[in-house]
């Protein structure tokens, strides 16, 4: 969809839609009709943000010969796209320093395990932590991961460069590009703290987690008090 594209107002798409549920309020259906509007501009924002996304210059390339412990053995940064030209590559809370992973990261993989596959008909997708290899090859098996490929930044040169100068243990998404043989960094998620709205967790938009969709369409919401956990 092209950003100069006319586009029939949403509240005439609205008037189109006819959707009518048993035995609901007018008052009920005026407050649906009203959101659908609403929802109809979010869908359209969504979009004008990927294509201003897709259209960014070039990022800087990456200079660096990176180097990793993967399930199979060691391997470049090259090696992890995998023949695709673009790489994304998510950064796991799982360094040394902890006896167990992030919770709130292993409930988004373990989403994304699912769906690894399907995004590897496009793109390479690849998880990064700074644990030994074995041990995030240990807690994949727990977990009942099946799709998503591990990768230990054993040097922590990527993670100091892309991740946390200070080499924190937190999460980040990058997202990379390789065409003509140059490696370039292309988009990262750069909404923290110092770009939280007040109550509400510094989320990135759109949200990666499939559980915030899910619990952002109910009305109980995402709430203030609960996350996920490793176990139940």
């Amino acid at each position: 969809m092209s950003t100069t594209e006319l586009l029939t107002p949403a509240a005439e798409l609205v008037k189109r839609n006819g959707v009518r549920f048993p035995n609901e309020s007018e008052e009920y259906r005026q407050a649906r009709d009203a959101l659908l509007a609403e929802e109809i501009e979010l869908r359209r924002h969504i979009e004008r943000v990927a294509q201003q996304r897709r259209a960014l210059p070039p990022g800087g390339k990456v200079e660096k010969d990176y180097r990793f412990d993967s399930e199979t053995g060691p391997v470049s940064f090259a090696d992890m796209f995998t023949g695709k030209q673009t790489l994304v590559a998510y950064s796991y809370m799982f360094g040394p320093q902890r006896k167990r992973p992030c919770p709130m990261c292993t409930s988004l993989l373990s989403a994304w395990d699912g769906e690894a596959r399907d995004v590897e008909q496009r793109v390479a997708l690849a998880v990064i932590a700074r644990s030994p290899i074995d041990r995030l090859i240990e807690f994949k098996k727990e977990r009942g991961w099946h799709g998503l490929k591990l990768y230990s930044d054993v040097s922590g040169d990527y993670t100091r460069d892309y991740v946390s100068a200070d080499d924190e243990d937190v999460p980040a998404y990058n997202v990379f590009t390789r065409r003509d043989g140059t490696i370039r960094h292309f988009w990262s998620g750069e909404m923290g703290m110092e770009t939280a709205d007040p109550g509400q967790d510094p989320r990135g938009a759109p949200d990666l987690m499939p559980l915030w969709t899910i619990l952002d369409s109910t009305p109980e919401g995402r709430g203030t008090d609960w996350y996920p956990k490793l176990d139940y």
